[in-house]
């Protein structure tokens, strides 16, 4: 629960990433306010703000902030808090997206083998010449060659695989 992340003295929004609230679509979500927004892009920003600092900057009480904080994880639009990783400093120095061709109705199969592969970082399953676009950091290209020849196209369902290497990468800064 949201009380054990954030504590209302000034403690951090700090926690590893995970998703909280209900399954999607369970129920509808509340709409979001300015406020909320702002506490959005401030969180996105600096998800270790203190309770305090999110208040004072969106001009609202502490117990407001914390009680707006907590609807938007109970409500699931607040999946998380997590750091961003410069994944070559990280030991990550390769990294590609992959598309891939899938059998048709197999996506929840694909979706939970991808889960499980070493250096997945995002998986999509997207409209156009392909069906599922994912996004994986390995050490060095020859375990990204490993991954791709001997994981992904040994599972049954996926068709083909594509492969781009991401020569350099930059992180959108929300503020921007």
């Amino acid at each position: 629960m949201a009380s054990e992340r954030m504590a209302d003295d000034g403690g951090t929004t700090g926690s590893a990433a995970g998703s909280a609230g209900g399954p999607p679509g369970e129920n509808p979500p509340r709409p979001l306010d300015s406020i909320d927004r702002d506490i959005l892009r401030m969180l996105q920003t600096d998800g270790r703000a203190s309770i305090r600092s999110v208040a004072e900057r969106v001009h609202v009480s502490r117990a407001n902030a914390y009680a707006r904080i907590n609807r938007l994880i109970e409500d699931g639009v607040i999946r998380g808090f997590g750091a961003r990783i410069n994944h070559e400093r990280a030991g990550q120095g390769a990294s590609a997206y992959i598309t891939l061709k899938i059998v048709q109705n197999s996506w929840r199969t694909v979706r939970e083998q991808l889960r499980a592969l070493p250096g997945a970082a995002h998986i999509a399953l997207v409209s156009g010449d392909f069906d599922v676009l994912l996004l994986v950091h390995t050490p060095d290209n020859r375990t990204l060659r490993e991954l791709v020849l001997t994981r992904l196209q040994s599972i049954p369902e996926v068709l083909s695989t594509r492969t781009l290497l991401v020569f350099e990468e930059t992180d959108l800064d929300p503020e921007a």
